[in-house]
């Protein structure tokens, strides 16, 4: 690979000094949002062009469907040339038959996460250990750029990874403990009691900064709760409550987002820029978050691809709403070329937190799409095991 002004060392000569261009692009995260745009494609560019080689060359399955739709890596010369990449559609994670998207053995893999919706089906992810590695170092990078944790407490309303270790939002959850000093979890055998988590926020008060984590519906339990009954707090300075999760209900109904932020300041006595969603995938290992505009910036080893609903080959211009295409260099394990079912719109541009690149607008699930992630399938186990009681003390009365 040739040289440029834009691209001063090539991958091949950071890999021949000992270097993994993708964990290096991962760790230098804050860096690289600040830089122009024009910028990041370039270092982002060659990264899934490397990825898409060692798919096309590792992987038999992959290769076949690349070959069937007339595209070789040579052929990738230039960013516009991306969108000619074959995506796996994400509900190939659910397939019986997942395992034959590997491009590696089984053997070689070191961890599976799992994302179930309604239906009950995991979808099911595997990693090696490079994968885990770019995972841990990308997804640190990111919550230290946009949360600038390092210390203080934090309320997990989430299980414990003791409790549920293959979930993929408790395993996200549990990587902040090692950004904090202390943490606690508040979900316990599917059930969620929200006096023991304020009496926990008033216990840390004038002894830690005091964080909230967790998906949406749990922390809108918290917030009805206090509302209920009379109870405000006055939380700290640099307090965080972040979640992420998704804003649906099992039941289809969606938390309003703006609504949410508004409650959760004056709840806590915090403002709505200290309140921030996350957004991500369990089939990829990196984190969209949200900065204090409220604008997910996605991480720069990252490419969204925005495809028109009516013409899946055409990319849609910013702003405008379409399918989106996560390209995730990241991903050795299996393609990280993934076809979501998520509707979206890009925008971009120099944000006033000073951060540059693609910033990414969830809207809604697609028609069709199940409706599914690990908070939905959390939430409908905690109303079950809530009914299974009421009827209980109904028939013991």
């Amino acid at each position: 690979m040739q040289q440029t002004d834009n691209n001063p060392i090539s991958l091949e000569a950071l890999r021949a000094i000992g270097i993994d261009p993708v964990a290096a692009v991962l760790a230098s995260t804050r860096t690289l949002l600040r830089q122009p745009q024009q910028k990041q494609e370039a270092i982002r560019f060659q990264l899934l062009q490397d990825s898409f080689r060692y798919h096309y060359e590792n992987n038999r399955v992959y290769r076949e469907i690349a070959e069937e739709r007339g595209v070789h890596p040579d052929q990738i010369r230039q960013m516009e040339d991306l969108l000619r990449i074959p995506s796996i559609p994400i509900k190939s994670f659910k397939d019986v038959n997942s395992h034959k998207l590997l491009t590696l053995p089984l053997q070689a893999l070191e961890h599976e996460l799992r994302s179930t919706g309604t239906s009950g089906i995991p979808s099911i992810s595997r990693r090696d250990s490079m994968t885990v590695d770019r995972t841990v170092v990308g997804i640190y990078a990111i919550l230290r750029d946009m949360f600038g944790l390092f210390g203080g407490a934090g309320l997990f309303l989430s299980p414990s990874a003791e409790d549920m270790p293959e979930m993929g939002l408790v395993k996200l959850i549990s990587m902040f403990s090692g950004l904090l000093d202390t943490t606690s979890y508040f979900i316990h055998h599917s059930t969620f009691n929200p006096q023991e988590a304020i009496d926990q926020l008033n216990k840390w008060e004038n002894h830690h900064t005091r964080h909230i984590i967790g998906p949406p519906f749990v922390i809108d339990r918290l917030v009805k709760y206090m509302a209920e009954n009379d109870i405000k707090l006055q939380l700290d300075r640099n307090t965080k409550v972040i979640t992420l999760g998704g804003w649906k209900r099992h039941t289809g109904q969606e938390i309003d987002a703006v609504g949410f932020r508004a409650a959760c300041a004056a709840a806590f006595g915090i403002t709505e820029g200290q309140v921030r969603d996350m957004y991500g995938l369990v089939e990829t290992n990196f984190m969209a978050v949200e900065c204090e505009h409220h604008r997910k910036h996605i991480p720069p080893a990252v490419h969204f691809s925005v495809r028109s609903l009516e013409e899946p080959g055409r990319e849609v211009a910013n702003g405008e709403l379409g399918l989106l295409h996560v390209m995730d260099p990241s991903c050795r394990s299996y393609p990280g070329f993934i076809q979501t079912e998520d509707i979206v719109y890009l925008s971009d541009g120099e944000c006033e937190c000073g951060r540059h690149g693609q910033v990414v607008h969830y809207m809604y699930r697609a028609r069709g799409a199940e409706i599914g992630c690990c908070a939905i399938n959390l939430e409908k186990h905690m109303e079950d095991k809530e009914q299974s009681w009421s009827s209980c003390s109904i028939q013991n009365r």
